[in-house]
């Protein structure tokens, strides 16, 4: 069973970078496409981006597309999310979890143990 616990949040003004991570455990990923998700409170968690368990196949959420580059060290387990110029609509608690597929579009999370998050907040 797959752990993941996500890290890497913080408080930025519009145009700034952050870099969230999720570390997986309990069981390897390196099989497993991975993707990021995010949700504000009321909303229903939206799927941003995805990787493929090789790393040669990503998938983006439009509103994220050349801003937000998926990574992944599968050596260590880890996943990651570079954002770059950041808008207050992307203000929200961000999940990673291991995913269905990676092709065209992103798969749904293939459990139901969602991490702590990590929360991102962006200033206008």
């Amino acid at each position: 069973q797959v752990r993941v616990v996500e890290s890497g949040g913080g408080e930025v003004q519009a145009g700034g970078s952050l870099r969230l991570s999720c570390v997986a455990s309990g069981s390897p990923t390196d099989r497993m496409s991975m993707g990021w998700f995010r949700q504000v409170p009321g909303d229903e968690r939206e799927a941003v981006a995805c990787i493929r368990y090789t790393g040669e196949n990503t998938v983006y959420v439009d509103s994220v597309k050349g801003r937000f580059t998926i990574s992944r060290d599968n050596a260590k387990n880890t996943l990651y999310l570079q954002m770059t110029n950041l808008k207050p609509e992307d203000t929200a608690m961000y999940y990673c979890a291991p995913v269905r597929g990676c092709f065209r579009t992103i798969g749904g999370p293939t459990f139901n143990d969602w991490g702590p998050g990590t929360q991102v907040t962006v200033s206008s």
